[in-house]
């Protein structure tokens, strides 16, 4: 967590990454689905999106905007290759080790978390079919 809180301030000097926050929506979304699997999602996203050494379209690959990881992505600054060169000095052109997955969803999810706050107030719509 002491590593998140030094990330966070230094975040907190870039204009572009600290203009990310979550809405209403996004809180209802998470408190519906629920932290255990929002962090398998999350996981799976790092996996696919980029954990690749060259990562399909990378640069380009994760949304501005919609689904809260994708947001938590460009306020942490994991939303590419580059970005992870850039705030977290995780070298580009080779595959992620299990050690950087681990950090980086255990970085979603503190921003995620740290943006949240307490979730028990959302009003949780069923889902529709």
């Amino acid at each position: 967590m002491m590593e998140y809180q030094l990330l966070k301030q230094r975040l907190a000097t870039s204009s572009f990454r600290s203009r990310f926050k979550l809405n209403e929506t996004h809180r209802r979304l998470l408190a519906r689905k629920g932290w255990h699997t929002i962090a398998g999602q999350t996981e799976q996203i790092i996996r696919t999106r980029l954990a690749p050494a060259l990562p399909h379209n990378d640069g380009k690959q994760t949304p501005m905007r919609g689904f809260p990881v994708f947001i938590a992505q460009h306020a942490t600054g994991t939303c590419c290759r580059n970005c992870l060169k850039k705030w977290h000095n995780i070298p580009t052109g080779r595959e992620l080790t299990e050690h950087e997955i681990q950090y980086i969803r255990d970085t979603l999810l503190a921003w995620l978390k740290d943006q949240a706050g307490d979730l028990s107030s959302c009003q949780i719509q069923p889902e529709l079919f």
